[in-house]
């Protein structure tokens, strides 16, 4: 291959240092979710999903709030106690928004792979397992440990990423 006249325009060796750290599937994956859940209008915490088949992205999903309404980062949070904790009622989390894209695109998620910034909550996790997705991987943790009994006993796979492992 010639080298191009105009050396500026060659990047022939960004690339390649790119390759060098070319990430696995998994850890791609994660890295879209964590860019998805810059779109989240919650102040408290940013959540992000994809939905992944075939390494491909099926939807996405962060938390906020529904279409048309106010969100958060306007208003405020919409704060209830439930189950003993903390809980903004204003706003859909990232998983429940990543299977409302699917359904109201048409996409079937059955047989796929959620990747999640966080651990799914039990309400998401029994939306997860219901919609036929087979496996989460997530990065960061959440209080909830009964979605992770919900989790073992349904079947459903439920790791927790860590990049280079």
């Amino acid at each position: 291959m010639e080298p191009f006249e105009d050396e500026s325009i060659d990047t022939t060796r960004e690339h390649e240092q790119l390759r060098r750290v070319r990430p696995s599937w998994d850890e791609y994956f994660m890295r879209i979710a964590h860019e998805v859940a810059t779109r989240s209008t919650c102040p408290r915490l940013a959540v992000g999903a994809v939905v992944v088949r075939d390494k491909r992205i099926l939807t996405t999903g962060y938390n906020g709030s529904p279409a048309g309404m106010p969100h958060c980062e306007d208003v405020g949070c919409l704060i209830r106690i439930v189950d003993g904790r903390e809980s903004c009622q204003r706003t859909l989390h990232a998983e429940q928004n990543a299977l409302i894209q699917a359904a109201y695109h048409g996409v079937s998620v059955r047989g796929s792979s959620i990747y999640c910034t966080h651990q799914p909550c039990l309400m998401c996790t029994k939306m997860i397992m219901n919609a036929g997705i087979e496996e989460v991987y997530f990065a960061g943790g959440y209080p909830d440990p009964l979605a992770v009994e919900f989790a073992e006993e349904g079947g459903l796979s439920m790791v927790r990423f860590a990049p280079g492992e």
